[in-house]
């Protein structure tokens, strides 16, 4: 079986790749798992030192990586950057970190001594999703090799270079082979890792169907298991907001990754008495925007990254105008590229499949709510709970409505994104554990209690 790298912006093949067969696999993991041996026992420091050369290679070689990620998904070309940027500024932090996370704990008992070791699992399956190509597998790949574990990297089937960039970017760092190894393997062949116990813990970034069926195979091995899955977050912008930098960062907290990003705000809650200026601000910057080439250092809104993504956003978009919410779009023709020119969606009914269904691309419905009682349930009126981003100049009050979101990540006065010092994850449908900081560090080790008595 073969799997292809297409362009979104030409449309073209630019290359194929044959699946890993059964026992290509098995001879993988069991490579693998011997690295594993040798790999758990270098001292924090040591893996430290070879995180500290995959994050100066990166900078080395961040326009080529950059220009493979915005060929195969799309993503435009400062973005692309900036994303493998952030990669290395990730590896910088936990070769700095790493070691004092891993510090054992002492804990005073009765006993001589009582303490916690943070020791490795093993091998982690990575399920990865297409949209962060680089950074999400990162920001999972990076923490648990810190640890001592090591990754079978299982990528999204429309990114197979990024997947071989990333092995090979480690490889060029001087890891040890098989440290980080690409699996281009089916989701089939993926679950039947777990099955076999040929995996010791499972981390997956997408889709709730992909977490629910991954869960439930992890589940049943009783591994441990982080998901990172979708997200509807609220935009909220109370009456004493600073509307003119609200509403610029709106478009920016919507359009990001041309809308393909599970923190993109993707429901914006005005306060009425806000609503008109909102309004003029967010279009007047919607229409500042670029779309185009994504290789085009100007542009600020590239394709979408498949087709199916394209025939689900024009079938959102259709049914809320079937609902009578009043629809502002971009104009925009394109002669060839999976192209979705960004819109407003003014008044969109509650069962609205733009508010009902989490909406991967440049859609952003905007509703009017008269008080801040009825933006927190607006808010909270969804099955996800990543992240939020709340507006005003009192900050007492934004935090005070902080605390009543349902989500995991809270911006006040900033839009919602992930920071290596900062724990990310979500609650409700939106996932379970969380990735980066020391807590993301500590998901795949085991957390061993050791008691000392004379």
């Amino acid at each position: 079986m073969k799997i292809q790298s297409i362009n979104p912006y030409t449309e073209e093949v630019m290359k194929e790749f044959d699946l890993l067969t059964p026992d290509e696999i098995d001879g993988e993991i069991s490579r693998s798992r011997r690295v594993f041996s040798t790999w758990r026992d270098l001292s924090v420091s040591e893996r430290a030192d070879y995180i500290r050369r995959l994050g100066d290679h990166l900078r080395e070689e961040k326009r080529r990586y950059a220009e493979i990620m915005t060929r195969e998904m799309g993503k435009p070309i400062g973005e692309s950057v900036s994303e493998i940027e952030k990669c290395a500024w990730l590896c910088d932090y936990y070769a700095e970190s790493g070691g004092k996370f891993l510090e054992p704990e002492e804990v005073r008992t009765e006993a001589k001594k009582s303490y916690v070791l943070f020791q490795p699992l093993g091998i982690v399956l990575a399920v990865m999703p297409w949209n962060f190509p680089f950074w999400q597998a990162f920001r999972f790949g990076i923490p648990a090799v810190t640890a001592g574990n090591v990754v079978a990297l299982k990528h999204a089937s429309n990114v197979p270079m990024c997947a071989l960039a990333i092995e090979e970017a480690f490889r060029k760092a001087g890891f040890p082979e098989s440290v980080l190894k690409t699996f281009l393997i089916s989701a089939g062949d993926a679950l039947r890792l777990i099955d076999e116990d040929r995996v010791d813990a499972v981390s997956l970034t997408g889709s709730n169907q992909a977490g629910e069926e991954v869960g439930a195979h992890a589940g049943r091995k009783i591994k441990k298991l982080v998901l990172e899955l979708g997200g509807s977050d609220p935009f909220i912008v109370l009456d004493d907001a600073d509307i003119e930098k609200a509403g610029r960062t709106a478009v920016s907290a919507r359009m990001i990754n041309t809308g393909q990003s599970c923190i993109a705000a993707k429901r914006f809650i005005v306060m009425e008495k806000a609503g008109e200026e909102f309004k003029e601000v967010f279009l007047g910057r919607l229409k500042e925007l670029k779309i185009g080439d994504p290789m085009d250092e100007t542009t600020d809104i590239g394709p979408v990254a498949k087709r199916e993504i394209l025939d689900s956003l024009n079938e959102q978009l259709r049914d809320a105008k079937a609902k009578g919410a009043e629809i502002v779009q971009m104009g925009h023709s394109f002669k060839k590229g999976l192209f979705f020119p960004p819109c407003a969606v003014y008044g969109p009914r509650r069962d609205t499949k733009i508010l009902t269904e989490e909406v991967f691309g440049p859609i952003a419905p905007i509703i009017t709510v008269q008080d801040e009682d009825e933006a927190v349930r607006v808010a909270n009126d969804t099955p996800y709970g990543l992240g939020a981003s709340i507006w005003s100049r009192d900050l007492e009050r934004a935090e005070r409505i902080a605390a009543r979101i349902e989500a995991g990540c809270i911006a006040i006065n900033d839009m919602v994104k992930s920071d290596p010092r900062l724990p990310f994850g979500g609650v409700k449908k939106s996932g379970v554990g969380r990735e980066l900081s020391h807590y993301g560090l500590k998901e795949f080790v085991n957390i061993k209690t050791v008691v000392v008595r004379e």
